[in-house]
């Protein structure tokens, strides 16, 4: 049972297999974003909400807890909270690849990022031009968009390089760290770049803002926030303070209780105005290595006709990325190190035996069910349906049902047409929500998960499929932060608990669902099985031999 795969430029084939017997229904994989088994306490909002749907789902046989973090998901270390790239990148790849801050890390310490050609060219060009060097993203060390080593291993080298001027546009996190720590990484800084002033450089730090706010959008949901971005960090335009802490505690006093993340952009002033707007000859690199809310950013820079948001007069400079954003759209063109090379995925063996597949999710999380899914590519392979819900543009806390109710619909009127023999869907609500920090929020944000699945899997019954439902990282089940050593949760100067806003490194649930097939069950001797053991278990369940180097499929 094989095809040639155009994309892959190879054939690739899948045999029956002789001990599982497929299902006679569609196969549906689904995702409950950031819906993780946390330590069931009164921070715990997986735990606190009321759930009948998994509670029923949870069978002897048919319930295991995945690993979806740290190196089970190609982080450099178990330390490392897994998110939805590397997760969904795991689940539709079947394998674990080297991930963006592994990657990263490694060129660094080999120093292949500073002999490739794109380093050497933007120090070039701003040596020549005079102007300075500017890196772009995220200051937090919370390792999923970006981390703070790489930015002062850049800094450095662009030191030792003879780099005279060094400008840095500063995104705050709040949201993979905890939700008010920016001075932590703002004095972090300060203090980094101090040690080049004192040696005669000019680096200093030009604008920022939170990363919700500006810069950071995905999936086009909001252009203008990537217009506020270009405003600050390239046209000098906004809001100036004398420094970046004074930016930072200005904007959190006139704003009580405003996290990190929701922090408007400012830009850093001098007598002569402000200190770092990108003019011609400058080179400008963004040292984040995730995908999803670099590109929009990386367009403005490089489309000569950008119709998203009018960027004035666009300054010519040298422009890379960390990494490549996207393969397919090979945005940015020039990039500091190579992304992952993600072939053989699921969807690819899929599209080769002819099996039809359907993609869908609401905005936040369409990238992930789609591009990432498929190993960091833009386009649908051939037999699959791509559907988007548009995302609320409202808080999700205000709304943490989100669009999973249409989803829902949607994936059911698809369902029964019977066109797709395999889909994937992603319900957001347990992520996005669970960033905000509002628990209250989290809570009802999985009860509207666990009321969709009431409504999804009497269909999935009743079309005699079956259904594997998940997670790709945990968020939603640790809303408070907890003292690291004493392992208490910590509270604020007025009591109240503090938020916590990032992923954590829980493990996810696994359910298999297949009400016509009694005698299929979950292996609970799998040593250590992660979200990489998905695919090969889809592939059972349609009756098909995984290939050889794919992790094992959780069917007993």
């Amino acid at each position: 049972m094989g095809r040639w795969c155009r994309s892959e430029g190879m054939t690739l084939s899948l045999a029956k297999h002789d001990r599982f017997p497929a299902v006679t229904g569609p196969v549906v994989v689904v995702v409950m974003d950031g819906v993780g088994l946390g330590p069931r306490d009164e921070g715990d909002a997986v735990h606190l909400a009321k759930h009948p749907t998994l509670d029923w789902l949870t069978q002897p046989g048919r319930m295991l807890a995945l690993r979806a973090h740290g190196t089970a998901v190609g982080l450099p270390s178990d330390e490392d909270m897994g998110n939805s790239e590397v997760g969904h990148n795991a689940l539709g790849a079947g394998r674990v690849f080297d991930q963006g801050a592994k990657l990263v890390n490694g060129a660094i310490a080999s120093g292949a990022l500073f002999r490739g050609e794109a380093w050497r060219d933007a120090v070039r060009a701003v040596r020549s031009s005079g102007e300075p060097l500017h890196f772009l993203g995220l200051l937090s060390d919370g390792n999923v968009h970006s981390h703070q080593d790489h930015l002062e291993a850049l800094i450095a080298h662009a030191h030792q390089d003879g780099v005279e001027k060094v400008r840095v546009h500063a995104l705050l996190d709040g949201r993979d760290v905890p939700e008010t720590s920016a001075l932590v990484y703002v004095d972090r800084l300060e203090a980094f770049l101090d040690r080049f002033r004192a040696q005669g450089r000019d680096y200093r730090v030009a604008s920022g803002g939170g990363r919700m706010k500006i810069t950071m959008d995905r999936y086009e949901a909001d252009w203008p926030m990537v217009e506020r971005g270009w405003k600050l960090h390239v046209r000098g335009e906004g809001r100036g303070f004398r420094s970046l802490r004074e930016a930072v505690e200005t904007l959190r006093s006139e704003s009580s209780g405003l996290s990190d993340q929701n922090l408007p952009g400012f830009v850093i002033v001098d007598d002569a105005g402000a200190v770092g707007p990108v003019r011609d000859g400058a080179a400008v690199i963004l040292f984040n290595f995730r995908g999803d809310r670099a590109i929009e950013i990386t367009r403005a820079f490089e489309e000569e006709n950008l119709h998203a948001f009018d960027r004035g007069p666009r300054p010519k400079v040298f422009y890379a990325g960390m990494m490549q954003y996207d393969g397919d759209l090979k945005a940015p063109s020039r990039f500091l190190v190579s992304p992952p090379e993600i072939d053989r995925t699921l969807s690819s063996y899929l599209a080769a035996a002819g099996v039809t597949q359907l993609a869908c999710s609401e905005t936040q999380k369409f990238g992930h069910v789609t591009y990432f899914w498929n190993g960091n590519r833009s386009q649908a392979f051939e037999g699959e349906t791509w559907a988007e819900i548009p995302s609320d543009r409202r808080p999700f806390e205000e709304r943490p049902w989100m669009k999973a109710a249409e989803i829902t619909d949607r994936v059911i009127d698809e369902l029964r047409t019977g066109r797709h023999r395999v889909a994937r869907i992603n319900y957001a609500n347990g992520d996005m929500v669970g960033h905000t920090g509002v628990l209250h929020s989290a809570v009802m944000a999985v009860e509207a998960v666990d009321l969709q699945l009431s409504r999804l899997l009497p269909v999935i019954a009743e079309l005699r499929g079956a259904a594997i439902i998940t997670a790709d990282h945990g968020n939603a089940d640790e809303m408070i932060e907890r003292d690291k050593k004493k392992g208490t949760l910590q509270k604020n100067a007025d009591g109240t608990y503090k938020a916590k806003t990032s992923h954590t490194l829980s493990p996810v649930p696994c359910f298999l669902y297949a009400p016509t097939r009694e005698d299929l069950a979950l292996n609970d001797a799998i040593e250590k099985p992660g979200l990489a053991n998905v695919a090969a278990t889809v592939l059972e369940l349609l009756g098909l031999v995984p290939p050889a180097d794919y992790a094992p499929s959780l069917l007993k």
